[in-house]
């Protein structure tokens, strides 16, 4: 496989500090940039022992309002040693501890969602979590799912575990009354990299909502197939990153409500390949009614690229064990050896598997129909209308990532994907008057624009237009500005207005209030709110918005004379 690194995709982790304070790094190849994550500015308070459980009657009882129980003062139990927590609250398979910040709102770190896969759970469906007796408890995020270090997350991939299935919390109330919006973050990454370390620390998590981020297996670990997991897994194998995604949503739906927050007003939301994800769950019958409403941050369910069969997703699976057990590498025993084979060295042999793409540095992003998580490719799904029928918010930046294939060979990438119509790009972009045209101011030179477009913008408006013929309503947005006035555009841009508070002195229309759009469409269904410039609904028109230097303004058909080339989400 070529050595690119143009799949990493944004830390999602971002941070409560102002972005003129976050450290924005470009990668080894030019090709993406990060922000590192930081710690909160909301202070922890002292604790005052002992913390009071936070309680919900069953169900059955009719009771609704949460009640607190106070320890017996008689018969005191022993404390253990270390950090308390400062409150306490019952969650499936036992207790969890999470602390009081000072700005009002409670956080809970490393909280299990399911059992960790690991030994003979290598490669399997995600299991229930084990009880537990006492209060689970930490300060501290629990690590990252294992991941070989490319440079932009060296701390993370050095930290990192197959023991990840964890999920993070910050919630403005504990009272079941309370009924708060619920925004589920899946981070990027390229689904092999990052953490949901640090999400809950940042400015959305004090915007009276009920934050979420959830952790899924990387790599080879969240989405291998071979023909023995196959056999042994009722026909279907691979995807098991996107089955975490869903066990972490079913945790939330059975216990959110502890947390002040609404199971039946659950946004999800994500960012690259986490905005990916997010559309594979849009389009997989497992994750149906687990969430109420979508939005993907320069991320598509396909990245505009076939999507992969699953016995080619076995085919990779072989060739990995061919290199790890001396059994028939599609055998049983070479399973066996699989499960047993050093982690890191598994996850790092897994990014040199080739597959079948025009870009092998995304390989992890190549949608796999394996049959069970998603029976059909994400484009016969919508196509159908058979996807999940919830509001939609989807869009890109200007300026995305760059295919290997397009840079390596500009007229040959343009024969090989668009065939018949090359003719048609050619005149598109004006290749074929000059071999070099003049770069445009907001979408730069003509390879980036083609792989953008290729990649996200295309995919980006087929999906508001899909959704749109589906009867469910779609915004479509651009935007064109970084956090940064004196740095381009660039793919997770977008991060720092979701995430981060308008720091002071910046100008209102230097900074795009995404924030408070994703919290109004989070709340009602519609980004559109009070104070808020008007943003269109797709409709029929294929309306967008557009945020600029200048402030946001609205237009129609986004690019439609190549997009219409391009039928792929």
């Amino acid at each position: 496989m070529k050595a690119e690194l143009a799949g990493l995709c944004l830390l999602a982790a971002l941070t409560a500090l102002p972005a003129f304070a976050q450290q924005s790094l470009r990668g080894p190849d030019g090709r993406y940039r990060m922000v590192l994550p930081g710690k909160t500015s909301a202070k922890p308070v002292q604790p005052a022992p002992p913390p009071p459980v936070i309680s919900s009657a069953p169900p059955e009882s009719g009771l609704v309002a949460p009640r607190i129980e106070a320890p017996k003062i008689e018969t005191p139990a022993p404390r253990p040693a270390g950090p308390q927590p400062d409150v306490i609250v019952p969650v499936t398979g036992g207790q969890i501890g999470g602390e009081a910040w000072t700005d009002g709102t409670f956080a809970f770190k490393a909280v299990p969602f399911a059992a960790p896969p690991v030994g003979p759970l290598r490669w399997t469906a995600p299991q229930d979590v084990a009880s537990w007796q006492g209060v689970r408890f930490s300060k501290a995020s629990a690590p990252g799912c294992l991941q070989a270090d490319y440079g932009w997350q060296t701390k993370i991939s050095q930290a990192s575990s197959e023991d990840c299935l964890y999920l993070e919390i910050r919630t403005p109330s504990l009272s079941r009354e309370a009924k708060k919006p619920v925004m589920v973050f899946f981070h990027g990454g390229a689904n092999r990299a990052g953490a949901g370390e640090g999400t809950i620390s940042s400015a959305l998590g004090k915007r009276d909502v009920v934050l979420v981020s959830l952790q899924y297996r990387l790599g080879v670990f969240g989405f291998l197939s071979h023909p023995a997991l196959t056999a042994e897994q009722d026909g279907a194998s691979g995807n098991y990153a996107l089955m975490d995604q869903i066990k972490a949503l079913q945790w939330v739906r059975d216990n959110i409500a502890r947390f002040g927050g609404d199971p039946d007003n659950v946004t999800i939301f994500g960012h690259s390949a986490g905005g990916q994800d997010v559309g594979l769950m849009l389009a997989s019958p497992l994750a149906r009614g687990l969430f109420n409403k979508a939005i993907e941050e320069s991320g598509t369910p396909q990245f505009g690229f076939a999507p992969r069969t699953l016995s080619q997703n076995e085919a990779m699976g072989i060739r990995l064990a061919g290199q790890f057990s001396h059994a028939p590498a599609d055998s049983a025993r070479a399973l066996a050896d699989l499960r047993r084979a050093p982690a890191m060295a598994l996850q790092q042999a897994g990014d040199k598997l080739d597959p079948p793409m025009e870009d092998a540095s995304f390989i992890w992003d190549q949608a796999t129909i394996d049959g069970r998580v998603l029976p059909k490719s994400p484009a016969e799904v919508f196509r159908a209308g058979e996807g999940a029928k919830v509001p939609l918010i989807i869009g890109v930046s200007a300026r995305e990532l760059m295919l290997a294939d397009v840079s390596a060979s500009l007229y040959g990438a343009i024969a090989t994907r668009f065939g018949d119509n090359r003719g048609k790009v050619l005149r598109f972009y004006k290749l074929d008057v000059d071999k070099t045209p003049k770069a445009d101011p907001v979408l730069g030179e003509v390879p980036l624009q083609l792989s953008t477009d290729i990649m996200l913008r295309c995919p980006a408006d087929w999906m508001a237009r899909q959704a749109t013929a589906n009867g469910q309503p779609a915004w479509l947005y651009q935007l064109d500005i970084d956090a940064d006035p004196k740095a381009d555009v660039h793919h997770g841009s977008e991060l720092s207005f979701v995430f981060n508070d308008r720091p002071k002195g910046a100008k209102k229309d230097h900074w795009p209030a995404l924030m408070d759009y994703w919290v109004q469409f989070a709340k009602t269904g519609n980004p559109n709110g009070k104070g808020l410039d008007d943003w269109k609904s797709y409709g029929r028109k294929g309306s967008y918005i557009e945020f600029t230097r200048k402030g946001s303004r609205t237009d129609d058909g986004m690019r439609s004379d190549i997009c219409e080339l391009l039928d792929r989400p």
